[in-house]
């Protein structure tokens, strides 16, 4: 009988006792966050909840720090491409601890026979999405390797914001009862980008929601300050990587009412063709809140104020447990626990 090795064909399957790097260390769920855990906070010592973003606290007001890579094949997909990816990608981390972002840091690693139109191209996208969210490029750092020796392009993007006065979002500041929104549909990323590929046999209408969210979340802020208890973009991992985060940091559970989430109809169809779940494909253009039950109504005023998040949805509740679990309840009135993904559905998505 053949076996199969993922560590020699690059299988996504998680093996429990691998001791090499899986393509599925890389998909937001469980083997990243073993892979987190067990390798890279055992080694520096952290221990505090796992954020999007940092707060220094310096004299006046504090500052918020981020920093994120992006791999993505194609480069360029509907609805957006690499660069404005990754400028949207930091400014909604830094959003998502309640910052207005001010500079951002730009590194290339590109790879020898990169088309210099392609860079520019990319470049000027970056440019485009930074002037748009008003922040501006100040550093960076630019690398070329060999052929063979990245895919193509990858870009690393820090940020630099000031924490909104008022705002005290934190992975770790969910309660019981809170409400649960998403500020828009799900799964439209992660499917734009699969289709864009051009290998699935069949064409799809969808275009990814790549935006920055940060005025939409400064509009939470301000109408509702520290009731907003806690905010995640839910990119690799997709909304059911980041509620299960959310409800692990918080030590909460947290109850969905599936037919509440909106997920655009090609993208569940895309899904349903493919066997995915929309729950567990990326998003770069949505978040999920944990807002205090008596703010409920003011956040979602606020959310669809903007037009980000014109398309908000109350989507579940908190509970007080069990720690961890997220359980939906499913259209025909059935409940199932919604898991972080194992292993890799979409490599090289964000």
């Amino acid at each position: 009988m053949t076996t199969i090795d993922p560590e020699r064909t690059g299988c996504p399957l998680p093996r429990a006792d691998t001791e090499r790097v899986l393509l599925g260390h890389g998909s937001g769920g469980q083997l990243t966050a073993e892979l987190i855990d067990r390798v890279i906070l055992a080694e520096l010592g952290g221990g505090e909840p796992l954020e999007d973003a940092a707060i220094l606290e310096t004299p006046g007001t504090p500052l918020v720090f981020s920093t994120d890579s992006f791999v993505v094949t194609p480069r360029f997909f509907p609805g957006g491409d690499i660069g404005a990816l990754a400028v949207h990608g930091t400014v909604n981390d830094l959003a998502m601890r309640g910052a207005r972002p001010i500079a951002l840091a730009l590194a290339y690693v590109l790879e020898e026979g990169l088309p210099v139109a392609e860079l520019r191209a990319v470049t000027a996208s970056v440019a485009a999405s930074a002037t748009a969210c008003g922040i501006r490029v100040v550093t960076g750092d630019t690398k070329v390797v060999g052929r063979g020796a990245a895919d193509g392009m990858y870009i690393t993007t820090t940020g630099i914001g000031a924490l909104l006065p008022g705002a005290a979002p934190s992975a770790a500041r969910g309660r019981p009862g809170d409400a649960v929104l998403v500020s828009g549909p799900v799964g439209a990323h992660g499917t734009a980008v699969l289709c864009a590929r051009g290998d699935l046999g069949f064409e799809a209408d969808i275009h990814s929601d790549t935006q920055p969210l940060h005025e939409l979340t400064a509009a939470m802020v301000a109408a509702c300050g520290p009731d907003i208890h806690a905010l995640r973009d839910p990119t690799r991992g997709g909304l059911a990587g980041a509620l299960n985060e959310l409800a692990t940091a918080s030590g909460i559970g947290i109850h969905l009412e599936e037919s509440a989430v909106p997920v655009p109809g090609p993208v569940a169809s895309a899904c349903d063709l493919l066997g995915l779940d929309p729950l567990h494909v990326a998003n770069e253009g949505c978040l999920v809140a944990l807002v205090a039950a008596e703010s409920a109504d003011a956040a979602l005023t606020a959310v669809r104020s903007v037009s980000a998040g014109a398309r908000a949805r109350l989507i579940g509740h908190a509970t007080d447990g069990p720690a961890g679990r997220v359980v939906a309840r499913t259209p025909l009135g059935a409940s199932r626990v919604v898991d972080m993904l194992v292993g890799e559905q979409l490599p090289r998505i964000c």
